[in-house]
């Protein structure tokens, strides 16, 4: 009875998953012109391009390569007994403890998986450094990898914590418990994420009053958008890359431009990427991703549950429960295959609330000339592949591609919708 529960929730749960999705993500826009593409990207500087296409080709084995060793190390963990095994140590000198196995052996299964990848981390930033993308030195890039430690630490750890808490105390229905916590932390962490780890990485300043900070206020104000602020992010100190973005969720929403963008771009290209990013806030995107987010983290612990009963999987992963703290290896292995299953289909959804986004910025400017030279600017600063393979674009690609943003702002010159 308590498996056909939690069947009848999980089917509940991707119900309305589907139902908002289906209403809330423009799944029909028309594609940016093909011929409007190859022109723009004609267009861009040569030698840009090529160099962007060089940058992207250096960093691209060493991508694929984490990929695939991040899988491997996953399913050589979570799929034979060794999992357990770095569990049952870390608990150990607590005398086996079941919050110390689930809080340390977390911890213990994880770094495994990034002192393997680290040497690849490292090897990134030398490229990065070599093209003129980052800014940082070692010393800096160590402490900013150490802090991204402390924070999975302390927001794992409370998860580990809470997670396994359930499953210790409600055995039979975890699920149920387990399913809601973790659909309440989602939601906890749209609201925090902004406000206490963004700090962790970046200094904020308010924007100086002047011209344009009035017109980022005014422009969210036309919008109907209300911003707490405008801030300026240093992030100078580790990149020469250009952006802006709209961060948080009511009364923590503000409008952060990096200081790079301020030297390298134009006041109007910044309003036309504050406006692309307002655009995410007015139809209500980053809301959008917390609920989906919680539907789907909801369903995939319920799925966890409804798993727990294969007995192959528990005997290849050396455990009796998927509940108990030393599963926390194959747990880690379901999540890492669930999350190379989804990526290609969250990247397509992705891809679609962007070009909304984009649609919203030249709609909110009218000025498509501004749109597509920001883009532009975009591409050749961050050194992106403009016009990228299509199998990599499918798969992996969060945004537009250069070209087709150029090519959207093209065809909203002509008129066309």
């Amino acid at each position: 009875m308590n498996r056909l529960w939690a069947a009848g929730t999980l089917v509940v749960l991707l119900a309305a998953l589907a139902v908002v999705a289906y209403f809330v993500i423009p799944w029909h826009r028309p594609p940016a012109p093909r011929p409007d593409q190859i022109d723009a990207l004609g267009q861009l500087p040569a030698d840009k391009v090529a160099r962007a296409r060089e940058f992207r080709s250096e960093l691209r084995p060493g991508s694929y390569v984490s990929m695939v060793l991040g899988l491997v190390i996953a399913l050589v963990i979570g799929l034979t007994p060794v999992g357990a095994w770095l569990v049952t140590q870390a608990g150990r000198p607590f005398g086996g403890h079941w919050l110390a196995q689930a809080v340390l052996g977390g911890f213990a299964v994880v770094l495994v998986a990034e002192v393997v990848t680290l040497p690849l981390s490292a090897w990134r930033h030398t490229i990065v450094v070599r093209y003129g993308i980052s800014t940082q030195s070692w010393g800096a890039w160590t402490v900013d990898l150490l802090k991204s430690y402390a924070v999975g630490a302390v927001i794992g750890g409370l998860a580990l914590a809470g997670f396994f808490a359930v499953t210790h105390f409600a055995p039979r229905w975890w699920w149920a418990f387990g399913a809601a916590g973790a659909a309440g932390l989602v939601v906890l962490l749209s609201f925090v994420l902004p406000v206490l780890v963004e700090p962790v990485f970046n200094k904020f300043t308010p924007m100086p009053d002047g011209p344009l900070r009035t017109e980022l206020i005014e422009l969210a104000a036309r919008d109907g958008v209300p911003v707490k602020d405008v801030l300026v992010a240093d992030a100078s100190r580790r990149t020469r890359a250009v952006n802006a973005y709209v961060s948080g969720l009511g009364p923590t929403r503000r409008i952060v431009v990096y200081d790079t963008m301020l030297t390298e771009a134009e006041p109007a290209e910044v309003v036309s990427v504050a406006a692309h990013e307002l655009g995410h806030a007015k139809d209500g995107d980053v809301l959008t991703g917390t609920i989906l987010g919680a539907l789907g983290t909801a369903a995939a612990v319920i799925a966890l549950f409804l798993l727990g009963s294969w007995g192959w999987l528990l005997a290849r992963a050396g455990v009796g429960s998927i509940g108990e703290p030393r599963a926390i290896g194959l747990l880690i292995a379901l999540v890492t295959l669930a999350g190379l299953a989804a990526g290609p289909a969250q990247a397509f959804v992705s891809r679609r609330i962007e070009a909304r986004a984009d649609q919203h910025a030249l709609d909110l400017t009218g000025d498509p000339s501004t749109f597509e030279a920001m883009q532009r600017r975009l591409g050749t600063v961050n050194l992106s592949d403009p016009d990228p393979p299509a199998w990599e674009h499918l798969l992996f690609a969060s945004h537009p591609s250069t070209v087709e943003r150029m090519a959207a702002a093209r065809a909203y010159a002509r008129g066309a919708r």
